[in-house]
Order: C-alpha cells, then structure tokens, then sequence
C-alpha cells in the first residue's frame, strides 16, 4: 500500500525501491497489479502441544485461583508423551 501511495506522490520506482529496500520490479509488481499486496488469513500451524492443551486447559481450571508453574504442567505432559519444550507451553494461549 506504502508503495502506491508514494508513486501518487510522484515518487519515481528507483525512489521508491531505494526508500523500502526492495527491488525495482517488486515496485512495478504492485504497481501493476492490485491485488499484489493482499494477503488472505494464514492458516494456524500445528505444534507438539496442540495435543495437550486441552489437558492444560482443565487443570489450570481445576487449580484456579491458585497458579501452576509450567515446569510442573511440563513434567505431567511429558508423562502423557509430550516431546516438546518448557517455551512451548510459555508462550501458548492456554491460559
């Protein structure tokens, strides 16, 4: 979009490639064709944990209003098969 905006502006292609660090051909790319830049939604990847987090989900309920380290989810899921990281369950929207 920042690229149709500056060549309205009267910024010529080599200008506008050297400002976004990009190529000359890319500018002309989404110069010419409009739907150049619209991307659709991304399909979710599927991680080791996927498997898991409804079992999370139940014992973080469970334990409510206390909390549970995730050291401690991490040792009772690898128990079920789990063969992924501590950051994994850290950084997931279990919660």
């Amino acid at each position: 979009m920042e690229i149709r905006v500056m060549a309205r502006r009267g910024i010529g292609v080599r200008q506008i490639a050297r400002e976004l660090g990009c190529s000359r051909n890319t500018v002309k790319r989404y110069l010419r064709d409009m739907q150049a830049s619209r991307y659709g939604p991304r399909q979710p990847r599927s991680t080791k944990l996927d498997r898991f987090k409804e079992y999370l989900r139940e014992r973080i309920e469970a334990a409510k209003p206390h909390w549970i380290p995730a050291v401690v989810l991490l040792r009772e899921i690898r128990d079920l098969g789990y063969a992924g990281g501590l950051t994994q369950i850290k950084m997931s929207s279990i919660r």
